[in-house]
């Protein structure tokens, strides 16, 4: 009983850490920057800005030389060629050898100095992707955030209507009780707050889907509840009126990232196209090395020589007499002893050879391979100038069409507010009529629900023209906040 109390206890702990978490309040900055910490794609482009990092190393590392050692250690059996004599031997020898070889690049008709400018300029770009990607988050954040103050609104909408009508429904209550209503009023009102509560269940559950859309967002646990700080936010539509799309548009082609993206694009397409011309051109290379070897053969056979002397050796047979022998004086070594301990070490230093080499490579005729490689990276260079301008085409008419839904915006805010204004004078006057009788349930319906619907779309307009006017002050380097 005590474990199973013990377990129970841990079981009530996890629980209550799982769904008793504190609710976390957020403002539109905390939630900017929490988005873009956790969102795959600004992940995925730092991940890119890594590997043109790499890239750029790589690239610098081609001016330097590059050296290379490499050895070996095997066993031979039966005819084979003795490494450090090079003559016929048929017998089991252990041989080794080690040798290293550098190479360094001198003259390389400018590819090497092209290829680290080009890729300078590509991690250069990097950074501006990133930055568009961390902008695009940003963005987008702002619009989900802002979608919870609506719904925010839009509940409080609600509650006020449901509000209203319970007090009406008390009133009437009253003067059906007192015999000046019929009790169908009363009745009719109370159909009233049925609909007006599941209104109010409504904008409940949409509020509930909009902060789940922002910790979607925002890539947050599910166990993570949240909430947003309320800003007093200004509306004015003078700030809008002030401005001018070309204005704009001179402002955002100087501090939006993608369009310096593109143009460090142009310019690394332009250093390619450098790079693949230089291959046209001879280059020049130094190289070095050195090898060595050892064979435990060379044990056996090495001899200590002192001077040659004449000896008769035979040569062959005559021709007219295959069976004699012909003899004739040659010129032999004199062996004074052999040296059985000829040691690895001293094999090594015996054996070994060095070299230095300068090579010279001139392009004649290579399959057409460089020419083809110029007129890829020429036709690079000119899909890259065609996206600049294209990505300049789209920042215009994207700052043009923002700037054209940010003045209707603002139109339909200052009409929806003059419509509530004139509807609240409305409803005040069919509910007074109502309650003394002389207006009958069905105006009072159609006052109420038309005063919550302009509400409703008073809040949707007035925080559309927040959204889009945040969008145009980005564009002009405005940071996102209220």
């Amino acid at each position: 009983m005590k474990n199973l109390l013990i377990i129970a206890l841990a079981i009530c702990a996890m629980v209550s850490s799982t769904y008793g978490q504190e609710k976390r309040v957020l403002s539109l900055e905390e939630c900017i920057t929490i988005a873009v910490e956790n969102n795959l794609s600004v992940q995925r482009s730092q991940l890119n800005l890594a590997t043109a990092q790499v890239n750029l190393m790589q690239s610098r590392g081609q001016r330097y030389p590059t050296i290379n050692l490499s050895g070996n250690y095997g066993y031979n059996w039966g005819r084979s060629i003795d490494p450090t004599t090079n003559q016929f031997i048929n017998q089991r020898i252990v041989s080794s050898g080690f040798s290293g070889n550098s190479s360094m690049p001198i003259l390389s008709g400018m590819q090497i100095y092209n290829s680290i400018e080009q890729s300078k300029v590509d991690v250069e770009a990097a950074q501006y992707d990133l930055r568009k990607s961390s902008n695009d988050i940003s963005l987008n954040t702002a619009l989900v955030y802002l979608n919870v103050i609506f719904n925010k609104e839009l509940l409080g909408n609600a509650r006020f209507q449901l509000e209203s009508s319970n007090q009406q429904l008390d009133r009437t209550k009253k003067l059906v009780q007192s015999g000046a209503l019929p009790v169908s009023n009363e009745l009719q009102l109370a159909s009233q707050v049925a609909t007006n509560e599941v209104n109010l269940v409504t904008a409940e559950n949409n509020l509930d889907l909009a902060v789940l859309d922002l910790k979607q967002a925002l890539l947050l646990p599910p166990g993570q509840e949240i909430d947003i700080v309320i800003p007093d936010i200004e509306i004015s539509e003078a700030q809008i009126e002030s401005k001018t799309v070309d204005g704009i548009y001179q402002v955002a082609i100087s501090n939006q990232p993608e369009i310096k993206s593109v143009d460090l694009k142009v310019q690394s397409a332009r250093l390619g196209l450098k790079a693949a011309r230089g291959a046209m051109y001879p280059s020049l290379t130094a190289n070095a090395g050195f090898r060595t070897n050892y064979s435990d053969a060379a044990d056996r056979s090495r001899l200590f020589f002192d001077g040659t002397q004449i000896v008769p050796t035979e040569v062959g047979y005559l021709q007219s007499d295959p069976t004699q022998l012909v003899f004739a004086d040659l010129e032999q070594p004199v062996v004074t002893g052999s040296d059985p301990d000829f040691t690895f070490s001293e094999q090594y230093d015996e054996n070994l050879s060095k070299f230095l080499s300068f090579g010279v490579s001139i392009p004649i005729l290579n399959g057409f391979n460089t020419r083809s490689s110029i007129q890829r990276s020429t036709i690079n260079f000119q899909q890259a100038e065609i996206s600049a301008v294209e990505q300049r085409n789209v920042l215009y008419q994207t700052i043009e069409s923002a700037y054209r839904n940010a003045l209707a915006a603002a139109k339909t805010f200052t009409a929806s507010q003059r419509q509530v204004e004139a509807l609240e004078e409305t409803f005040r006057s069919v509910e007074n009529q109502y309650n003394l009788g002389s207006s009958n349930f069905t105006d009072y319906q159609v006052a109420s629900n038309n005063l919550f619907q302009a509400r409703s779309d008073l809040s949707r307009a007035k925080y559309d023209f927040v959204f889009k006017q945040k969008v145009l002050d980005f564009y002009q380097g405005i940071p996102l906040s209220f």
